[in-house]
């Protein structure tokens, strides 16, 4: 049995990240329209366009998807745009760390393993980015949590 019955954990993306990507999508939008209202830099304005709903787009992910990983007793629930998943640990099949190199730098991720009722397999993977921690230590946390 777990040693921290009735704990729960959450991981979410930094707020001040989040924030960030709501200046940087509003800037970009602002720059966007200033380009259609002077009619100049037909490239400009496709630039500024894509940079404005992609920076929209992550923000509001950052914002809808809080907090992203929580892990209670029950399972796990993992946030995304439409609605939270909840993954009862019976049905998660394994945790780890996925550990990737990449232009000489080394980057960790965590990795859960899980089936629906149906038997599909589904693969989560979380950054840092994702739980504003470091993988490592949300993998021993939910290795605490997980009965």
């Amino acid at each position: 049995m777990s040693d921290q019955l009735g704990a729960v954990r959450e991981w979410s993306p930094a707020r001040g990240l989040v924030i960030a990507g709501w200046f940087l999508a509003i800037a970009a939008a602002t720059w966007c329209a200033a380009l259609w209202i002077t009619g100049s830099d037909p490239a400009g304005r496709l630039l500024a366009g894509v940079a404005a709903v992609g920076a929209g787009i992550a923000a509001l992910f950052g914002t809808r998807a809080r907090p992203r990983l929580r892990a209670d007793a029950d399972g796990l629930t993992v946030g995304g745009m439409a609605r939270p998943r909840h993954h009862p640990w019976p049905l998660v099949e394994d945790v780890r760390l996925l550990r990737t190199r990449r232009l000489g730098r080394v980057t960790t991720l965590l990795q859960v393993d899980t089936v629906n009722a149906s038997g599909d397999e589904r693969l989560l993977l979380f950054g840092r980015l994702d739980l504003d921690a470091d993988p490592e230590d949300v993998l021993q946390e939910l290795r605490l949590l997980r009965p």
